[in-house]
Formats: structure tokens, C-alpha cells, sequence
């Protein structure tokens, strides 16, 4: 049990380093097209971590692990392309 604690607290701190990463990049206007990659692929990890961690999804089967893989995947890459679409 203290493992399991010690990993849900290792995946928060992370969780909120990627969340100040990108809070900090939107206030000080850093935003440019390849940081607007990175910021994607880091809400992709997070999604990742939420679902595997705290939704309890680690220890189930895959196919039911594709759900949210997927969804988040579609979601992610929908809001990718829509911002590099030229207008």
C-alpha cells in the first residue's frame, strides 16, 4: 500500500510540474508552432497518467485501456490540426 501511495505521489507531482510547464508558457507568451506540439503531447501524457493512475485503468485489460487511449489520441490530434490548419 505505501508503494502504491508513494507512486500516486510521484504521478501528481509530475501532473502538476507539466500543468505549471504549461500555465508558464501561455503567461509569459512563449507559445510558438513547435511549442504548440510539445504542449499537446505533454496533455496527451497527462491524460495518460489520469486515466492510468487515478481512474484506475492500469490494472485492466487493454482493450479496455484503448478507450480512453484513443479518445484522447482523436481529441488531441483533432485540436492539432485545426490550430496548424492555415486559415
Amino acid at each position: 500500500m505505501i508503494n502504491r501511495k508513494r507512486t500516486l505521489e510521484y504521478v501528481w507531482i509530475i501532473l502538476v510540474a507539466l500543468t505549471i510547464f504549461a500555465y508558464l508558457l501561455g503567461y509569459l507568451k512563449l507559445i510558438s508552432t513547435s511549442l504548440v506540439a510539445v504542449l499537446l503531447l505533454t496533455t496527451f501524457i497527462k491524460g495518460m497518467l489520469v486515466s492510468d493512475y487515478f481512474m484506475g485503468l492500469r490494472a485492466v485489460e487493454m482493450k479496455y485501456r484503448l478507450i480512453p487511449i484513443i479518445w484522447l489520441g482523436v481529441i488531441i490530434l483533432l485540436i492539432g490540426v485545426a490550430y496548424y490548419l492555415p486559415i
